[in-house]
């Protein structure tokens, strides 16, 4: 350990002495009241405080109990020293100028000064987060982490709450700069070398980087047996790293009572339920960032003009250390440039910066500390209407959608996040391209600057009156498309395309997830009288239907049958005769013991799906669907998904469990892209760790008398593969079972396995 950590720790040690020597629950006179930590089967944590600043405590040490290494490794890349630490590969060197430059340019302090910044509960909140990892570490020392990845380990050190608003920022910016690093590393004046740039980007990240997903399912009383609001939450996120979810319980009494899932390093619950109302989150097809050409002055790459100005580009001189092969240090320097607007971004051929041109990036989460205060009055929100309300006024949500029911049998849906302003009509006056779907601008008019609407919580944004929400009795849903079809009965049009698109076909799982819903309400799914019970969402969500199974697999399988070779994309002849009669004894599920369901997802990967009948933008729900073999590609794609098990050495009848793998066990579910609900991603067919997908799951029931839930996180409270709790709830998942959810008082103490760690105040 060096001697600033030693200084870290120490520190925390002598706090902790002082500390303990209050009785638990005692109130500190700045209202730092101590917490209770009650976890329930499974390792599920449940906070109860009397202050903020308490239940921060308790949440901060609970998660740290589970997951310190994941957050410590987050807190070195806060403060760019992953180079440092880990070497320079892996965009390590990029990842530091970045948040050098961050932590240089007091990014996250400007934003907690500034009049809209966090509110005195949101900080207090913070700050006891930080104080309860910080309690843990002491406790246990570096030395005597549970988790061999970090124990011992000189980089580990207590944190601040500055350290929890710049994780909240980089969770913010997922789909912005966060996305980039690599970008802003190269972009440097023409002629000069960028010596922080380790590898040369050649794109932009598909959707900048996000590389998660969502399905969300919102019911109100029309569509329930009971006549009630009900939620499903499925969230896509990896299983591993600094996005797996914690499942936790906060209580503030008379003030708060939330219960549900968060990031590392959130002190809020992100998706979960109260009382009277459930809310969960899909990343959203909305365009948060924009990019803007910037005309130079000749002879002068460091200047550029608008409206025939010259204005100079900012310069900030940025150094990182890097630990070199032989474990010395050096360090490496170069500056990150900038406008007032965003870092400057360059791709080679793609977004130059040469002697006439240069590229800036804009995000419209820059600065937004404002999603804990919002997840804090979602989770204190008595209805639909007052989310609604909430989301209106502080537009927070970064990058992603909300859907909603509450107890009075109302569903709710909308896009109400940070979207730049940028109409149709302003791209159509200046747009001059188009990036991966991000639209490029003219940067030379201040005509073309991002416009601003009077019901936008700052200037720049779109205002709530722009974008698209939905109220129903019947259903809601959003499987990452647009929100053009969140209720089929009621499509949302209107809205700007930097939002999303209208009238277009939607991804196979959407129909799918679109198909559950209308099964269930005519029953023709098999699972019961029509209406959604608890126990209906529950099984649907985990049927394991695999939607472009269902449209072909016969259609394949009588293809093949008639022809026993087949000719591969590199001109071989491949026999597919043992695969066929793999897909003709499938069911067509993505199920544990599938055979055939690996195949078929390789399949579906080789190339695009030979659709018989095309989209129908008056048939949206259903189209395109069928299987046309004849078409051109469909014998190769079969051809090329055998020679793709040959070449990994797996047998093309081999159970999805032997070859989807989550640390000792097979894992069941399938992938987005075969329009499967219960998505599982893992690079078949070779034998591989799930990725990312189904995470943390959960269906409510919103009664008169009370929430009933069931929730399932899939990989487990943490992420310590010496933990109990890492795969315990994976082996649930296996079995299809869920945890019974305990959110009152009474529910909590009947827990058998219930344990109680009572936290001092300050």
């Amino acid at each position: 350990m060096n001697g600033r950590a030693r200084r870290w720790v120490a520190a925390g040690l002598a706090a902790l002495t002082l500390a303990t020597a209050a009785p638990a629950g005692a109130r500190a006179a700045d209202g730092t009241s101590g917490a209770t930590v009650r976890r329930t089967e499974y390792g599920i944590p449940h906070i109860r405080a009397h202050s903020w600043w308490g239940l921060g405590l308790g949440a901060g040490y609970a998660f740290a109990e589970d997951n310190l290494c994941l957050l410590a490794q987050q807190i070195v890349t806060l403060d760019g020293e992953r180079s440092r630490w880990f070497g320079p590969a892996g965009g390590n060197v990029e990842s530091d100028l970045y948040h050098r430059w961050v932590n240089q340019t007091r990014v996250v302090e400007r934003a907690l000064a500034a009049p809209s910044g966090p509110s005195p509960e949101a900080r207090r909140l913070a700050r006891g987060y930080a104080a309860g990892y910080n309690r843990y570490l002491a406790r246990t020392g570096v030395a005597g982490l549970p988790e061999s990845v970090c124990r011992g380990a000189a980089w580990v050190r207590p944190i601040t709450e500055t350290d929890v608003w710049r994780r909240t920022l980089q969770l913010s910016e997922l789909g912005g700069a966060e996305a980039v690093t690599g970008l802003i590393a190269a972009a440097q004046p023409p002629g000069t070398a960028a010596p922080a740039s380790r590898t040369a980007p050649r794109a932009l990240p598909r959707r900048l980087g996000n590389g998660i997903g969502s399905n969300a399912i919102g019911l109100g009383r029309d569509a329930t047996a009971a006549g009630t609001g009900m939620l499903l939450a499925n969230p896509h996120f990896p299983w591993n790293g600094d996005r797996r979810f914690h499942q936790l319980q906060l209580t503030l009494p008379g003030r708060l009572n939330v219960t549900g899932a968060t990031l590392p390093g959130l002190p809020a619950v992100a998706i979960g339920h109260n009382e009277r109302l459930a809310w969960t989150h899909t990343v959203s097809t909305a365009t948060t960032v924009t990019l803007h050409r910037l005309a130079l002055v000749p002879g002068d790459p460091t200047r550029y003009l608008v409206d025939g100005q010259a204005r100079a580009l900012r310069r900030d001189p940025v150094t990182v250390t890097v630990r070199q092969a032989d474990g010395t240090l050096a360090a490496v320097s170069q500056p990150v440039y900038s406008t007032p607007d965003g870092p400057l971004v360059t791709i080679p051929g793609t977004l130059p910066w040469d002697t006439t041109q240069a590229f800036q990036l804009r995000s419209a989460n820059a600065g937004n500390l404002r999603t804990i205060d919002q997840w804090l009055a979602m989770a204190r929100a008595r209805d639909v209407h007052e989310l609604r309300r909430v989301q209106t006024r502080l537009l927070a949500s970064p990058w992603v959608n909300t859907v909603a029911a509450d107890v009075t049998g109302t569903a709710f849906y909308g896009d109400l996040q940070a979207v730049p302003h940028v109409t149709d009509a302003l791209v159509a006056r200046c747009g001059l391209a188009d990036v991966d779907g991000i639209p490029v601008l003219d940067g030379s008019r201040s005509a073309c600057a991002w416009g601003t609407d009077a019901d936008a919580v700052r200037p720049g944004l779109l205002g709530p009156g722009r974008l698209p929400t939905l109220l129903r009795r019947d259903h809601v849903s959003n499987m990452n498309d647009s929100p053009w079809l969140a209720n089929p009965a009621a499509p949302l049009t209107g809205y700007p395309a930097i939002v999303g698109d209208q009238g277009t076909a939607r991804s196979a799982r959407t129909r799918l997830g679109l198909d559950l819903i209308a099964g269930r309400l005519d029953g023709s799914d098999g699972l019961g009288p029509p209406g959604f019970t608890l126990s209906s969402l529950r099984a649907a969500m985990l049927t394991n239907r695999n939607y472009t199974a269902e449209q072909g697999r016969a259609g394949l399988v009588a293809f093949c049958r008639d022809r026993p070779t087949l000719t591969g994309s590199d001109g071989r002849t491949v026999d597919v005769r043992a695969a066929c009669g793999v897909l003709a004894a499938w069911n067509g599920r993505g199920d544990l013991d599938a055979r055939g369901a690996a195949l078929w997802r390789v399949f579906v990967q080789s190339g695009p799906f030979p659709w018989a009948v095309p989209f129908d933008p008056a048939d949206p729900a259903h189209t395109p669907r069928g299987f046309d073999a004849t078409r051109p590609g469909a014998g190769t794609m079969l051809a090329d998904a055998v020679t793709a098990f040959t070449a990994a050495g797996v047998p093309v009848d081999a159970r999805l469990r032997d070859v989807q793998r989550y640390a000792d066990l097979g894992v069941h579910g399938c992938s987005g892209g075969e329009g499967c609900f219960n998505v599982i991603t893992s690079p078949v067919p070779r034998i591989s760790q799930v990725q990312h997908g189904s995470s943390f799951l959960m269906a409510v029931e919103l009664t008169r008398s009370g929430p009933r839930a069931r929730t399932l996180l899939t990989y487990g409270q943490s992420g310590n593969p010496d933990s109990p709790h890492h795969t315990d709830q994976t082996r649930l998942y296996n079995e299809k079972r869920w945890v019974t959810d305990r959110f009152t008082e009474e529910e909590i103490a009947a827990d058998p396995a219930l344990t109680v760690t009572r936290l001092p105040g300050r």
